[in-house]
């Protein structure tokens, strides 16, 4: 059996793996908060800490950088150290792709660590501190997925999926975006605990998709009607300075060769994850 610790008690992410594995007998689960008093838990009886706990906002308040650098980056590596030390197997950080930042249309494996802002560098200086605790004994390993999706997730989806129900119309501007839907983020997750897994992971779908796609998909399941307009496009172009224009509209592939790994993860078809996560709103 596989003993799992995840810390980030109330973590959208956190929730959806145990859920996913929840009648397995080969693993158990538990989830702890990383806010006050588990500097004195022992984690000595797990096999593998799963560190999720941290602040997520592609945009963050200038008076918020003090706090970012002390929950994303002081936080994750003293989290590792005490899994290190309490004699832990593996330990699995929960980065994300904004550490590349927004000036790559193609991440490969040569592209640079160029953050946008704080949250991102907070990020990036997590896995600085990190990485190096790896060594015969002690497994690190390192996600940095794309936009994660699915019943119940927030951020830009949710915001895009709404307004997916009540435009008429949508420009069709073209782009290409690397998403990941959670079964998807959960299934890699697994397989990196299963196979004892080092190094540095970026997950995504098996279909890299355009945002028109996307808002169709959505939109199709609904039975909305959408009409996709180049008329539009003009407009549009008068965004592309804006910063909402390149979360919305921006490319960010991942190079499929970077999300290929020793074991099956891309187990939901994109159509299939549109589905299932609007469809969940309804219920």
């Amino acid at each position: 059996m596989k003993r799992i610790l995840i810390t980030g008690k109330s973590s959208y992410l956190a929730n959806q793996f145990r859920s996913f594995l929840s009648g397995n007998e080969n693993y158990q689960i538990d989830l702890i908060s990383v806010r006050e008093g588990w500097k004195d838990s022992d984690f000595s009886s797990y096999d593998v800490v799963v560190h999720m706990a941290g602040l997520a906002h592609s945009s963050p308040k200038d008076d918020e950088k003090e706090k970012y650098y002390a929950i994303n980056r002081d936080l994750a590596i003293e989290v590792a150290r005490k899994a290190k030390q309490d004699g832990c197997a593996q330990f699995v950080f929960m980065s994300s792709v904004i550490v590349y930042g927004s000036h790559h249309t193609l991440i490969t494996k040569d592209t640079p660590l160029c953050p946008d802002n704080f949250y991102g560098d907070s990020k990036k200086q997590a896995e600085e501190g990190i990485l190096p605790l790896q060594d015969e004994s002690f497994h690190v390993a390192v996600i940095r997925p794309p936009m994660i999706y699915g019943p119940g997730s927030k951020g830009n989806y949710r915001l895009l999926s709404r307004f997916s129900c009540v435009t008429p119309f949508f420009p069709n501007v073209y782009n290409e975006r690397s998403m990941l839907y959670v079964d998807n983020f959960c299934a890699c997750l697994k397989g990196m605990i299963d196979t004892g897994a080092v190094g540095i992971f970026l997950p995504q779908n098996k279909e890299i998709v355009s945002t028109v796609r996307l808002v169709k998909e959505i939109a199709k399941v609904h039975h909305h009607p959408l009409v996709v307009l180049k008329g539009l496009n003009p407009f549009i172009s008068v965004l592309r300075k804006k910063s909402l224009f390149n979360k919305v509209f921006g490319s960010l592939v991942i190079d499929p060769v970077l999300s290929k790994f020793d074991f099956e993860y891309q187990i939901v078809p994109f159509e299939l994850s549109i589905e299932n996560t609007e469809r969940s709103r309804n219920e």
